[in-house]
């Protein structure tokens, strides 16, 4: 009855999925968090994936492997790096919930990587010995596999894909801190500043948006004819396609699978993004398949399993 728990943690819960070894998802849970870097918030994790188990008949003692995946870099031996948006302690967590699992095996995994991984056990990469994932969510992260492994590097910033340089000429900073990073234009916040800066070219006002990441509207309002909602997503393909571009003469992986909120409006941009891709890539990669990912918000739990039991 051995059971492999895959935890997806983000700055306020955690979702964690418990599967079988075959990696068969039979049970999620969200526990809310906020700062995870005590032993009272250390608890709240740990109880909460007790009671998981519990609500589904396992004891902790069945639980053979435990990965967690978090937003930063994790090197090849696991180490986590700098975590710019959630307080976490992963020594002090990997510690609690050691005490409780003793039986299993833990491991860390940059998120974006866990989502890869997922693809390429349970999903649409099932079959793939070599693809990349970008992941387009609020920024834009990657996971690289070749060879049907992950490629973490020397110090964790492989697949960093959202931090291509596709624009030398762009002024505004990105978040890293550079310019004309692929993150500004291609992630939910750079899809809404597009829209922002098109209805400002023609004069128009954007539709009414939930925030700086409202990807949605502006696939709606794409949909409904919106000129300016046209222009900014055919702009982020462009951008996107001409990063995959630059990747494909370093890897020249099978296929690029896309994933996160802004993959959501896939059938808007694919044909673009294909098209763009093939503008731009060296003539040998032109077959390269672009698809969206099929796992979903789910990919990073599988992922995580996933990595986990490679230790056992």
């Amino acid at each position: 009855m051995s059971k492999v728990l895959g935890i997806d943690i983000g700055g306020t819960s955690i979702k964690a999925g418990m599967f079988s070894t075959e990696g068969e998802l039979q049970a999620v849970t969200k526990i809310p968090t906020g700062e995870i870097t005590s032993e009272a918030a250390f608890a709240v994790v740990t109880e909460g994936l007790k009671k998981l188990l519990a609500d589904n008949g396992v004891s902790p003692d069945d639980v053979v492997a435990v990965g967690l995946d978090v937003p930063g870099p994790v090197d090849d031996d696991g180490k986590v790096g700098m975590l710019a948006n959630i307080e976490l302690d992963p020594k002090g967590l990997q510690k609690a919930i050691k005490r409780v699992f003793k039986n299993a095996n833990l491991a860390f995994i940059n998120d974006a990587n866990a989502a890869a991984l997922g693809e390429l056990w349970q999903g649409t990469a099932k079959d793939a010995s070599s693809f990349v994932l970008v992941a387009l969510g609020t920024g834009v992260g990657g996971g690289v596999v070749t060879d049907g492994k992950i490629v973490s590097g020397a110090f964790g910033a492989g697949g960093e894909i959202g931090h291509i340089t596709v624009n030398r000429d762009e002024q505004l900073s990105c978040g890293c801190g550079r310019q004309g990073c692929l993150e500004q234009y291609s992630s939910a916040t750079g899809v809404v500043r597009l829209y922002k800066v098109e209805c400002a070219n023609r004069g128009t006002e954007p539709v009414k948006l939930d925030g700086p990441t409202d990807t949605l509207s502006v696939f709606n309002a794409c949909r409904a004819g919106d000129e300016a909602a046209q222009a900014a997503i055919q702009k982020m393909a462009d951008y996107l396609g001409y990063a995959l571009a630059q990747i494909s003469v370093i890897m020249d992986p099978q296929m690029y699978l896309l994933g996160g909120g802004v993959s959501g409006g896939f059938d808007l941009f694919a044909e673009s993004l294909r098209n763009s891709f093939r503008k731009y890539c060296l003539a040998p990669s032109i077959s390269t398949r672009i698809l969206p990912a099929s796992l979903g918000n789910d990919a990073a739990m599988y992922g995580s399993a996933y990595q986990a039991m490679q230790g056992k």
